[in-house]
């Protein structure tokens, strides 16, 4: 215990003064269970889900793909698969 923490004392603090803030925030950030069971927020999982990689690409390449807006990454997937003819 520091020096000048040696007179605080627990009986200093009133239980009743410390109660947590239950507002709507902290309700919709609580974990939702069923049972036992925690229930996910968000998609369910994918079947087949992606995988990450790291790839290095030209920048003019990647500024390209992304002046067509949100889901850039997802069109480069589809130019890959089809360039790979799959």
């Amino acid at each position: 215990m520091r020096k000048k923490d040696k007179n605080i004392t627990n009986s200093a603090i009133d239980p009743d003064d410390v109660r947590p803030v239950l507002d709507d925030e902290w309700f919709e950030e609580a974990d939702a269970f069923q049972g036992n069971k925690i229930v996910r927020r968000g998609r369910p999982k994918s079947d087949d889900p992606k995988q990450p990689v790291t790839i290095r690409l030209d920048r003019d390449l990647v500024e390209w793909f992304k002046q067509s807006g949100d889901g850039w990454q997802t069109r480069i997937n589809l130019e890959l698969r089809r360039v790979a003819g799959i």
